[in-house]
């Protein structure tokens, strides 16, 4: 058989060589990885999953690590506008020549087992990791944990950031369910980094029967908020892997670089991250300080400027939605118009009911590049209405077809909010960058 030739090529590919697009389960890409020789990613690995705020916690360790002088890679998904921001080495986007030669040899390796596109991404990213000789690799869960494919990775800590209602075909329909499946990541006498004070007991009680080290924001580690910025801090004489008596950890930090209300919680758990490996990673609390400051991740309430002002965001959950709302509530109001859509195994009643009459407008589209995933927009539209019976809904052919109407429709002191899914986002990003 004659192998792809391109990176786009082999995306296409991959889309074929399994019956269903997300297949969780560890035999078959574990089975792959052991023929590939199963090569440590990095000297530490730190995994991060739950269900909203991984790719920023990702983000801060990444900074953070790289100036403290480590060498990084750093996995995530899904992808705003190139697949090679999936896997980056030194904050670089692996390009298509390695990936395509990382799928060439997965291919060869895999013989008749079936992987799906996600299973091929993340093997990819292992071996170019391991290739690249890292001192640390920080690795994304996709979609819950136990039996997401990056958990074939044994962690040497592992951070869960929220647990909110998503997924549930895969997961579960409760907080208690999702937990315990988010907890699979979680290893014996490894921490486990709980970055929500509101933890369901599915998830605190699994990581404990797994033996895991359990640090739980609130309690092991704090943030909190200074007239100049926040202090995260450990208290004197916590247990686990914290600081022995007497001693306390802290790290002053100025205005964080990503706004939401979520973020000061990220950078907390990632911080306790580092802090329980500092025997292997060191400790440097300026290092880190410096690291945080210069993150700057596309689609996370990022203000594209001009007028109306265009914000964009990849909230596609009700809990995503509910900070965006917070969000929107701390700001000085104006006219707010949503550009919206998400994909058909969202709640898009949930996340409409989350910001109910903040948004005086929804100019809504389809996504029909998604698959069995995709939604047209009069599905959206009428899931919307579910929650907001008399909410304003315009229906539109694309997501620039929406932009273009919201912008037309409001006042120059207004504000459209580009949000939803990754292609929604995506999309946005690629045709309106930054303004200077």
């Amino acid at each position: 058989m004659t192998l792809p030739d391109t990176l786009a090529d082999w995306l296409e590919y991959q889309q074929r060589q399994h019956a269903q697009p997300i297949a969780l389960g560890l035999q078959r890409v574990r089975m792959v990885w052991q023929a590939l020789g199963a090569p440590s990613p990095a000297r530490c690995v730190i995994s991060v999953g739950g269900t909203n705020g991984k790719g920023s916690t990702v983000a801060f360790l990444e900074a953070m690590l790289r100036t403290r002088g480590l060498r990084v890679g750093a996995y995530t998904s899904p992808h705003l506008l190139r697949y090679n921001e999936r896997v980056r080495i030194d904050a670089r986007e692996a390009d298509d020549a390695a990936l395509c030669a990382a799928f060439a040899r997965i291919e060869q390796a895999r013989g008749a087992i079936p992987l799906t596109y996600f299973e091929y991404g993340t093997l990819a990213a292992l071996l170019l990791f391991a290739d690249a000789r890292l001192e640390v690799a920080l690795l994304e869960v996709g979609l819950g944990g136990r039996l997401d494919a990056v958990n074939i990775i044994d962690a040497d800590a592992a951070i869960v950031t929220t647990i909110g209602i998503d997924h549930t075909e895969y997961l579960g329909t409760d907080r208690d369910s999702i937990g315990r499946e988010k907890a699979g990541i979680a290893r014996s006498g490894r921490p486990l980094i709980l970055g929500s004070s509101d933890v369901p007991d599915g998830l605190s009680g699994s990581a404990a029967d797994a033996g895991a080290t359990l640090l739980r924001l609130g309690l092991d580690f704090a943030i909190v908020a200074q007239v100049d910025g926040w202090r995260w801090s450990t208290p004197a004489g916590a247990g686990h892997a914290l600081p022995a008596a007497g001693e306390i950890a802290a790290v002053d930090l100025l205005e964080l670089s990503l706004a939401g209300p979520r973020q000061p919680e990220n950078v907390a758990a990632a911080l306790a991250a580092l802090w329980a490996l500092r025997q292997r990673l060191g400790w440097a609390p300026q290092d880190y300080a410096r690291g945080i400051a210069s993150v700057r991740l596309p689609g996370r309430l990022q203000d594209l400027g001009g007028t109306p002002d265009l914000i964009v965001d990849v909230a596609h959950n009700p809990q995503a939605a509910a900070g965006l709302a917070a969000w929107l509530d701390a700001q000085p109001w104006v006219l707010t118009h949503a550009v919206f859509s998400a994909l058909a195994d969202k709640d898009i009643a949930g996340i409409g009911a989350a910001l109910g009459a903040r948004i005086a407008h929804w100019h809504v589209c389809g996504i029909l590049d998604a698959g069995a995933r995709g939604l047209d927009a009069a599905s959206v539209a009428a899931r919307l209405r579910m929650a907001l019976p008399q909410a304003a809904i315009s229906l539109h052919a694309d997501v620039h077809a929406a932009l273009a109407a919201a912008r037309a429709a409001l006042p120059m002191r207004g504000r459209v909010l580009a949000f939803g899914s990754f292609h929604i986002a995506g999309a946005v990003l690629e045709r309106s960058p930054p303004q200077a």
